[in-house]
């Protein structure tokens, strides 16, 4: 019976983490493009700081009418913003924040599952893009089709790099067997992973399939209201997880300097926390690259850095053995 409530608190706080978080982000992503970009609006909701601009989003996205346009394939259309939400929250089940039990499930195989999942959620826009009867809504499906084939592949090369320095598939394992003297070596792999997962998360500068001044909002140009929403928590969502990723991949996880591990998923949080804040720095910083030099940046660029660091890693792991 303990074993059970054990299992149900840890998916709880998973559950809990899935919902707050990308909110969190999504209001913090608000304030510091205000602040990067002297932006006024999202600091007056609510009076100082514009402390309520998250629920006057809410408000705003629920007041809408929910339209399905009389072409489109309705179930799919209304099908596709749950699974573009849901993978997410089963790679959050199985991502340790702490040492000991801080996961929700354990499997051995564990990177593996989660790029499978990954690759699920990307669906959510092809169905969307596909369903929607608009050519701008197929153009942006097809340019997010294009995104997963040319960016999946760094992002595992990348992934299998730390599996192959670990010797485990397991997440948790991968945070066992981790050395501080690993990140320097690794960091090559890092960069590969963090930018191939922005790119399939279509963040910018990544976000020609939701080019408003080329295709509107891609395949989501036909969503209104609510499933609209879903679209963008699934995004915040997204980048949640990926930076807890790039967190316990090649950051160390819960694992603090100076022996501080006790602390545990304070360190997963704050390494987390400054990846989140990167992001929402590229968005501010960056202008969106043409759909050419996004396929040459993952050619040419990151899927030969990502096979350099899996040479790497084996060069030092027969070295040290």
């Amino acid at each position: 019976m303990s074993d059970i409530l054990d299992v149900a608190v840890r998916l709880a706080a998973v559950f809990v983490a899935f919902l707050v978080l990308p909110l969190v982000l999504g209001q913090t992503e608000h304030k510091v493009m205000a602040h990067m970009q002297g932006r006024l609006g999202p600091m007056y909701a609510g009076g100082f700081h514009g402390w309520a601009q998250l629920m006057a989003d809410a408000v705003k996205f629920a007041q809408k009418e929910d339209i399905v346009p009389a072409g489109a394939d309705r179930r799919i259309f209304q099908l596709a913003p749950a699974v573009a939400l849901l993978p997410y929250l089963l790679v959050l089940v199985v991502i340790p924040i702490g040492p000991g039990n801080a996961v929700g499930e354990f499997i051995d195989a564990g990177i593996f599952f989660v790029l499978a999942v990954l690759g699920i959620g990307v669906l959510g826009s092809l169905m969307a893009g596909w369903a929607s009867a608009n050519k701008f809504s197929l153009l942006g499906g097809l340019r997010t089709a294009a995104q997963l084939m040319a960016y999946e592949l760094p992002m595992l090369l990348a992934a299998a790099s730390v599996a192959m320095a670990a010797g485990t598939l397991s997440l948790p394992g991968i945070l066992e067997a981790f050395h501080w003297w690993w990140v320097p070596w690794q960091i090559v792999g890092g960069v590969v992973f963090f930018t191939a997962g922005l790119a399939e998360l279509q963040r910018p500068p990544f976000d020609m399939p939701v080019a408003d001044s080329e295709i509107i909002f891609g395949a989501y140009t036909e969503y209104t209201g609510l499933r609209f929403a879903l679209f963008l928590f699934a995004e915040f969502v997204g980048i949640v997880v990926l930076c807890v990723l790039t967190t316990v991949l090649f950051l160390g996880g819960w694992h603090g300097p100076f022996g501080a591990d006790g602390l545990g998923p304070v360190w997963t949080l704050l390494k987390t926390a400054l990846l989140a804040f990167v992001v929402i720095w590229l968005r501010v910083s960056y202008p969106r690259l043409r759909e050419d030099q996004l396929q040459k940046l993952a050619w040419t660029v990151l899927i030969p850095l990502a096979l350099a660091q899996i040479a790497l890693t084996g060069v030092i792991k027969v070295v040290i053995q």
